[in-house]
């Protein structure tokens, strides 16, 4: 059975850090694109970040390069998000996904039609 399961989300003030993890267990971990998504009310959900288990390399949304930074850790199957300064419009719920088998390639590790499994989220919100 596939588990997704993220935490480390809360309230923070502008221009500060949060960690986001997400514990993946129930499939082959290291040979999937691994996601990281966001949805605020009212918007649609959108692509962050991905990293590609089998090396480690990443891809991120514009709006996110230089401030966060996804990366893992092998032995424990376990995703995280570094989210530096950040600002009101990254608040939202965050989500973990896998695209189990397949690496993440060019620009469609945004799709998230791409990733058959889903975490159930964790809120994320940053004041001014």
């Amino acid at each position: 059975q596939v588990q997704l399961a993220e935490s480390g989300g809360g309230s923070v003030q502008a221009g500060g850090s949060l960690r986001l993890s997400c514990a993946a267990s129930g499939y082959p971990y290291d040979t999937s694109c691994m996601g990281w998504f966001r949805q605020a009310p009212g918007k649609e959900r959108e692509g962050v970040a991905a990293l590609y288990t089998g090396d480690g390399k990443t891809a991120y949304t514009d709006s996110v390069k230089g401030r966060f930074t996804m990366s893992q850790d092998n032995a424990k199957n376990t995703l995280y998000l570094e989210m530096n300064n950040l600002a009101p419009e990254d608040s939202a719920m965050y989500y973990c996904a896998a695209d189990v088998g397949r690496r993440c390639v060019g620009a469609y590790w945004k799709n998230a039609g791409r990733y058959s499994y889903w975490g159930q989220g964790t809120q994320v919100t940053v004041s001014s």
